[in-house]
């Protein structure tokens, strides 16, 4: 059982599990700011385009009284739209982390290549490297 617990102190203690809970923190503070703008920003504007219809609050019933079936559709459209934008955001600070990082870290400039063709003296055609005699012209080629 100790050998558990110290196992478990090495794996809670290593880096990225850190960094995966300060993402976790953070995705839950930055899902309440986008549900904020759907709730608040968003979602008062499409009511306004629509006549005053509040999309969070429909539904459908299934039956009557109090013990009717109800169907929140209204509430699972408001749920893709948080998505929705939650996703696009993400996406926007992705790139424009990746944009970042690629104008940073310069990539290795590539060595030279080595010609695989020269030209036949006599004819001045693009040859094989390693021809010892033309194809064009049928010349033979001294140790070029």
């Amino acid at each position: 059982m100790k050998k558990f617990f110290e196992e478990f102190k090495k794996f809670i203690s290593r880096g990225n599990v850190m960094d995966m809970a300060v993402g976790v923190i953070i995705g839950g503070a930055f899902t309440a700011i986008v549900n904020s703008l759907v709730n608040d920003i968003f979602m008062p504007l499409l009511s306004l385009i629509t006549g005053g219809l509040d999309i969070s609050g429909m539904s459908v019933s299934f039956g009557l009284g109090e013990q009717a079936a109800e169907l929140k559709y209204g509430s699972f459209l408001s749920a893709v739209i948080n998505f929705l934008l939650i996703a696009l955001v993400v996406f926007c600070i992705v790139k424009l982390l990746n944009t970042a990082k690629d104008k940073m870290v310069r990539k290795p400039e590539e060595a030279p290549k080595a010609p695989t063709t020269k030209t036949c003296p006599y004819c001045m055609s693009e040859i094989d490297i390693k021809a010892t005699r033309c194809p064009h012209c049928t010349s033979e080629l001294s140790g070029s």
